[in-house]
């Protein structure tokens, strides 16, 4: 027999409220979250769980879908090599969520498992339940409410099975991370105790104005700097090596449906740039902006040149206003002459 379930995660904010589930079906499945946490940190927290409720079944096979080339490729490909450079990355950095990759990986042991890419918001059935109830149980951390938990596994001993945590009486947005314990997220069949709190991310005061209403439509009062202002500044910040190579940071500054044509023709999705860059963070760039046009009230085209090792580069982005945050939708690089 083989179980299959899809896994998925979400933050509102990214680091923000985030939340977590796993879906088999409407009497099989099981949420959770924290005030504080990054989408990754869901996608992560939901195999592992899944992992550990389905541990008194070691026997079965277990199909995994995912939406999430990270966590995918964390599991299926990455984590042999970070293990045998004590969990650093190739430019020696710390990885980052190692304490739940720690944990997954002593649950994969002895297990038979696949791991399976879905297109995530494509109608996917699994996919789209489990989305639902990873977003709902954010959205309960958000305002402070009680998250729907869920059935959990049949047959699975009640530590597997209870409720990972009660949201903190105060709404969460106003509980500051540090001051959270995090929820007791049960370590299922084989007895064993333990507990993530994931980790805590101080945002400069760039990313912190991002979630301000006037920083996405700074014109409304007269007051702030223009959209224009804004998009160069996170293009100047995603250029940099410090921003583009950390995950929870990146989350922040691409849109779910960015694209990248690169300079030599291959086309990179969202999840797919943000490994990259992760792994390879580059240099810093010179840039030298070469136009900043407005596209109607939601969307700015930039191009600009950028100096590195290399050469030089003409680049342009298209950064669109999502809500009240401004994300970078689309880029495309070409080597200059």
């Amino acid at each position: 027999m083989t179980i299959t379930a899809a896994a998925d995660g979400s933050a509102l904010g990214n680091p923000g409220p985030a939340g977590w589930a796993w879906y088999v079906n409407d009497d099989c499945w099981r949420a959770g979250g924290w005030p504080h946490g990054t989408n990754n940190q869901g996608e992560l927290m939901a195999v592992l769980d899944l992992f550990r409720a389905t541990a008194h079944v070691p026997g079965e096979d277990l199909r995994v879908l995912c939406d999430s080339q990270y966590v995918i490729n964390s599991i299926t490909k990455w984590m042999p090599g970070w293990k045998r450079k004590g969990w650093r990355k190739a430019d020696g950095k710390p990885v980052l969520n190692v304490e739940l990759l720690k944990e997954l990986d002593r649950e994969l042991a002895g297990r038979k498992y696949t791991f399976e890419w879905v297109k995530g918001h494509a109608g996917h059935h699994l996919n789209e339940a489990a989305d639902e109830r990873a977003r709902a149980a954010a959205t309960a951390y958000q305002q402070g409410v009680a998250a729907r938990s869920g059935p959990g596994f049949a047959g699975a001993p009640a530590a597997a099975t209870q409720a990972t945590a009660t949201p903190a009486t105060a709404p969460a947005a106003h509980v500051p991370a540090a001051k959270v314990a995090a929820p007791n997220v049960a370590a299922a069949a084989n007895g064993r105790s333990g507990s993530f709190r994931p980790e805590s991310y101080d945002e400069p005061d760039l990313f912190s104005e991002l979630e301000s209403d006037s920083f996405g439509a700074p014109e409304a009062n007269g007051a702030g700097p223009r959209p224009e202002e804004i998009v160069e500044a996170l293009e100047r910040e995603l250029s940099g090596p410090d921003v583009s190579g950390d995950i929870g940071r990146t989350g922040v500054l691409l849109h779910p449906d960015f694209m990248e044509i690169g300079a030599a023709g291959r086309v990179w999705t969202r999840d797919a740039m943000m490994m990259a860059l992760e792994e390879d963070p580059g240099h810093q760039a010179e840039l030298e902006i070469l136009g900043a046009d407005r596209i109607g009230t939601s969307a700015v085209l930039l191009t600009y040149r950028s100096y590195s090792r290399s050469g030089t580069t003409l680049r342009s982005s298209l950064w669109v206003l999502d809500g009240n945050r401004w994300r970078l939708r689309f880029h495309q690089e070409t080597p200059e002459a």
